[in-house]
């Protein structure tokens, strides 16, 4: 994930319509998220923010939680391409990228080889259960998830614009799985959990499912706006204050950075790569243009740290013995480094 140039604001009169489609049009797709969807406003609003930001999400949470039909339900909500890979242990990377086949020439009558698209090949892809498949295919989706193509028997072909991964994880079953590498888990922009819903919302779905067919969810953004939105969250101002504070987060995240916190360096191995402060910063100029706003806030960046920071810190021994988990940290980490004084 690369940063634009620092950019002169949203002053042109196109720039500031645009912001005010893309508010109205959170309000839209939420709209019609909720035919489907009950409760889950911080997750709707991170997969929303990975989307605009052009980052891919990692959707963590036990079965049963709606992640695959959240996810499916956004892409027919955006019009947009959907695919999903059921992840098991016996997929080839092949199966996930495309390979080539030998198919007869009507014309010409003799045999040639023709390249067979896989799943990969769509807007919104859905790895399903991403650890439960050997790291082989794994990394099958590394290249598309970080440069938009993937390369079969030496020749690339190129991932049509706008292109995201939403892979999911179950905590609970570790049987069988192959977690992710730490590389390959730099590559989502956030990692979004997905918890139990209150008693009131539980009820809310029940009664959703069980009655009449849920309506349809309709398009109501179209892939051309998407990419307009895309390029307008680039062009948000970010202050030095803000950019500031992000990068302060990723650094006092690693325990041998002169003034981490004691915590971090007793519990953590490894700290957040500099992805962090760039997520960080790219996402807090979606979340600010998502809530009407045309400037990034120390909010915005308190918000997403988070899901930022949970899959990029890794812990030491201690840390597992004691069950510390790093969505810990990152909430003390949050709580340690201080905002700098600003009235942003």
């Amino acid at each position: 994930m690369t940063l634009a140039p620092p950019s002169p604001g949203l002053d042109h009169l196109d720039d500031a319509a645009l912001a005010e489609r893309l508010s109205a049009a959170r309000a839209r797709v939420q709209t019609e998220l909720r035919k489907t969807i009950v409760g889950q406003d911080a997750v709707i609003e991170q997969t929303l923010v990975a989307l605009l930001a052009g980052g891919n999400c990692l959707l963590v949470g036990v079965p049963g939680l709606a992640k695959t039909l959240l996810v499916h339900s956004l892409a027919r909500a955006l019009d947009l391409k959907f695919s999903r890979i059921q992840f098991t242990p016996d997929l080839m990377p092949s199966d996930v990228t495309g390979t080539d086949v030998i198919q007869d020439d009507p014309v010409s009558g003799q045999r040639k080889l023709v390249f067979m698209k896989g799943p990969i090949f769509a807007n919104v892809v859905l790895a399903d259960e991403i650890n439960r498949t050997p790291p082989k295919t794994q990394a099958a989706l590394l290249e598309a998830m970080q440069e938009h193509r993937v390369t079969v028997q030496g020749k690339t072909w190129e991932l049509d614009p706008p292109f995201f991964v939403f892979a999911t994880q179950n905590p609970i079953e570790l049987e069988g799985t192959y977690p992710l590498p730490e590389a390959q888990l730099d590559r989502f922009m956030l990692m979004t959990i997905m918890d139990h819903l209150p008693e009131a919302e539980e009820m809310a779905i029940v009664r959703m499912t069980t009655a009449a067919p849920v309506e349809e969810i309709r398009p109501v953004l179209s892939r051309d706006e998407i990419l307009a939105f895309q390029r307008l969250v680039r062009r948000v101002p970010v202050a030095d204050p803000v950019a500031a504070y992000a990068v302060r987060l990723g650094r006092l995240s690693r325990p041998m950075e002169p003034g981490a916190p004691d915590f971090i360096r007793q519990y953590v191995s490894y700290g957040a790569s500099v992805r962090a402060a760039q997520a960080l910063v790219l996402g807090g100029k979606a979340r600010a243009l998502l809530q009407g706003r045309a400037h990034v806030s120390f909010d915005d960046i308190k918000a997403l740290a988070p899901a930022v920071f949970r899959h990029r810190i890794l812990l030491n021994f201690q840390a597992q013995s004691e069950r510390i988990t790093t969505n810990q940290l990152a909430e003390k980490l949050i709580a340690a480094v201080p905002v700098p004084r600003s009235g942003l």
